[in-house]
């Protein structure tokens, strides 16, 4: 049985929870509370193994709950929210405090259907990742400001690719790198492929850093991009080729659309050495071999470490294939993209 904790104000939506995650599915709802507060009390007292955490809740929020819950109790937290753009910018300041996933609620319409074998599912995976202790969440912090750099070698592009935990490692990465980079960033990063929780990623990533965030159109090329941080749209793969992005719609990698796997063998057979790729935090696979074809191009190549993981999968396959040349800490790794990428005043 998984002991869940049920994180909710809404007797509607704990009545869905509670109708999902029966022992007939392999769950034991452990308690339930109603305001953050009382979410940290039982945490402590139940030691569920996951808790669902509604974000918006009286007495103290569900942000400040998984800050408290992560810094004193470890646990993996499931968010489980609407989706109303403020509310999902909260849900991705929790991602980045230490929950590992977010599901929508119900809306009410034909989606719910399969919305409780979502939800299992959703929980099954989160029970299997180790979390990590998280004695503060990252605070608000001014962007590192330009200066003009000289890189070692000429650089094309950085190529970067996140999963679980990713949220919190590209805001550590990103508020390290000094705005005016002189060459395109390229993410991708595992989401749902829920409109509107994309479009607020973007949205709360550029506001977390101060870059400039946006999702890749298709055909831009990559002197146009320069300086700013381009995604992978949900449900899309983004190639390098011919000197423009590119999007498709070709088969899953390892389960995953967009594929980091596509983005980095893309840019290992069109820029090469002119590349620099970064394998963050995730589960599976997806990017590692991808990794090493641009570390035997000659790009340089970074995966994150395990202390920093939220979940040691994705940077822990590039390493067993020896794809990264450095394995470092998201900080650390935005010093080494610093010295090695090219940078120019900000306007």
């Amino acid at each position: 049985m998984i002991k869940v904790l049920v994180v909710e104000d809404s007797a509607t939506v704990r009545q869905c929870l509670r109708e999902a995650l029966t022992e007939r599915h392999g769950f034991d709802i452990v308690g339930e509370a109603v305001d953050g507060a009382q979410a940290v009390e039982l945490c402590r007292r139940l030691r569920p193994d996951v808790i669902t955490m509604d974000v918006v809740l009286p007495v103290m929020s569900g942000l400040a709950a998984t800050e408290r819950i992560m810094a004193s109790q470890p646990t993996p937290i499931l968010v489980v929210c609407s989706a109303s753009r403020q509310e999902l910018f909260t849900t991705y300041d929790a991602l980045a405090a230490g929950a590992v996933d977010v599901l929508e609620k119900p809306r009410g319409d034909a989606s719910d259907d399969t919305w409780g074998a979502r939800l299992r599912t959703a929980v099954k995976v989160v029970s299997r990742i180790r979390v990590v202790t998280r004695h503060r969440p990252p605070g608000a912090a001014a962007p590192v400001q330009a200066a003009i750099r000289t890189p070692r070698m000429p650089r094309r592009l950085v190529a970067v690719g996140a999963s679980t935990g990713g949220p919190g490692a590209i805001v550590t990465l990103l508020r390290g790198v000094p705005r005016g980079l002189s060459v395109p960033l390229l993410y991708v990063q595992h989401l749902a492929t829920n409109e509107t929780f994309a479009q607020a990623f973007t949205g709360w990533l550029a506001e977390q850093t101060g870059h400039v965030v946006r999702y890749a159109r298709g055909g831009e090329s990559l002197e146009s991009v320069a300086g700013q941080v381009v995604m992978a749209p949900p449900d899309r793969h983004l190639i390098v080729r011919g000197g423009h992005l590119h999007l498709n719609s070709g088969p899953p990698r390892h389960s995953c659309r967009p594929s980091v796997d596509v983005l980095f063998e893309s840019v290992a057979a069109e820029v090469g050495a002119g590349a620099t790729g970064v394998l963050l935090t995730g589960m599976g696979r997806d990017g590692a071999e991808g990794l090493l074809a641009m570390r035997r191009s000659g790009a340089h190549t970074y995966a994150q470490d395990q202390g920093s993981c939220v979940v040691y999968g994705m940077p822990k396959e590039a390493a067993a294939l020896h794809a990264a040349v450095e394995i470092l800490p998201p900080d650390l790794i935005a010093a080494g993209l610093t010295e090695k990428v090219g940078w120019r005043a900000p306007s």
